[in-house]
């Protein structure tokens, strides 16, 4: 039983790199602490512990890490540092020799992080505590509000595939996830506390079903039947998971949104094989049109890496080309980097930095144009939107069921209500100025 008075009182802060996921699990992490006796720190006041949850996807990640945790010592001197998240699992002896952190808890260990405290001492040197890959088997329940109206509801944790250039599986373990049951009662919990709209997470919730026997298509089904949730968003699929059955579900559901991510990755088949990748450019294409076929006003938003080793010039202009043909809205670019342990770097060919930014330059713009022929097509229409909270006086900001960002004019009676509103043209930073619509 863990003595929880040393807690009274006690403040902190909450620093959160990467993820949905990883966002999802700091919420309920500070769940824990605030049920403790622990409550967040104001701003601008020095805090009793700093949690950082970290992101390890790429090594400019691992770097933004690292600045995190000095940023926050310097800012909170005296505070107990706690650093868990995949960056800590992956590197932890490299974490806790980092001035200021007390302790580095691995995969398997952050939902127990009250255990780690003790008395909020600091430790003259950080101390370590993870579990080998083979020994992370447990899935911490996550169901947290975000900043704004929507709940982020974790279903599933861990990684089967081990892409080659990839390091996830690594740091989140084997596949892994909560059972339906469980997953539908967080959701009317949600409901309960003014939940509108849920997110559903995890590192590859396709695969959801490993631990319990389930499917994804069961989940979502019983997602669908929750009352007073009005909106469900699925935050990223794999193409091979994304099964025709899902597709034509949502197309007819009553919650789910018209709103699609999948990673894509590479356009080029053979950079996809050196990827290690479960599906071809055909298959992807084909999840495309399907989607468009049933919904054709969905948002389809797609992950491309570009520079990967392998990726000649000729490789890459096949991948350009694919993509540029495909009917979707956005494009989410990432420059590859090199991940120590990864099967990636036995493939010949290296691309260098500057090439890597050309190609991303080039993967931007052709994103640009999409989403703004996306944008254009609904200029003129009366949507729904769900309007979040914003401050007096500021505008307030929601998105249409397709995932249109919309700025109406602020009244604190709209917070968290759904309206119709009429789209007009877009502003810079690709939000819709619109009015509310009362025809």
């Amino acid at each position: 039983m863990i003595d929880t008075n040393i807690f009274q009182d006690k403040t902190a802060v909450y620093y959160t790199l990467g993820c949905k996921l990883n966002f999802s699990e700091t919420s309920t992490i500070g769940k824990i602490l605030r049920e403790a006796g622990v409550r967040t720190a104001r701003k601008g006041e020095k805090a009793d512990i700093c949690v950082v949850n970290t992101c390890s996807v790429t090594e400019v990640a691992d770097k933004k890490c690292r600045q995190a945790i000095h940023r926050l010592v310097k800012q909170h001197p005296g505070a107990f540092v706690v650093v868990t998240g995949c960056y800590a699992q992956l590197k932890p002896d490299t974490v806790a020799k980092i001035e200021g952190v007390d302790v580095v808890l691995g995969a398997e260990q952050k939902k127990d992080l009250l255990q780690y405290l003790g008395n909020l001492q600091k430790h003259g040197t950080g101390e370590a505590y993870t579990s080998a890959l083979k020994d992370i088997h447990s899935f911490a329940p996550s169901c947290s509000r975000g900043d704004r109206t929507r709940f982020f509801l974790k279903v599933q944790d861990g990684c089967d595939y081990y892409c080659s250039y990839c390091t996830i599986p690594f740091a989140r373990g084997r596949s892994r996830n909560g059972s339906i049951a469980s997953l539908v009662e967080q959701a009317r919990q949600a409901a309960a506390e003014g939940g509108r709209e849920i997110v559903l997470t995890g590192v590859n919730i396709g695969d959801f079903g490993k631990t319990t026997g389930e499917t994804f298509f069961d989940l979502v089904k019983a997602l669908d039947e929750v009352e007073g949730i009005e909106r469900y968003r699925i935050s990223s699929i794999e193409p091979n998971l994304l099964t025709e059955e899902i597709i034509e579900f949502v197309s007819r559901s009553k919650r789910f949104m018209p709103h699609f991510h999948i990673p894509l990755q590479s356009g080029s088949d053979e950079v996809l094989k050196l990827m290690r990748r479960r599906y071809d450019t055909a298959l992807f294409a084909s999840k495309v049109k399907k989607i468009k076929e049933a919904m054709p006003d969905s948002f389809i938003g797609v992950d491309v890496i570009v520079g990967t080793r392998g990726e000649t010039e000729e490789y890459f202009e096949q991948a350009y080309e694919f993509i540029k043909g495909l009917d979707v809205t956005q494009l989410h670019v990432f420059s590859y980097s090199e991940r120590p342990g990864t099967q990636a770097l036995k493939i010949d060919h290296v691309v260098s930095p500057a090439e890597k930014h050309v190609r991303s330059q080039r993967l931007l713009e052709l994103s640009e144009e999409k989403t703004r022929a996306f944008y254009a097509r609904h200029i003129g229409q009366a949507m729904p939107v769900l309007l979040e909270r914003s401050k007096p006086g500021t505008p307030m900001h929601g998105f249409t069921p397709n995932y249109i960002r919309v700025e109406v004019p602020h009244d604190d009676a709209l917070d968290n209500q759904v309206v119709t509103v009429r789209l007009g043209d877009f502003n810079e930073d690709g939000t819709a100025l619109s009015g509310i619509y009362n025809s």
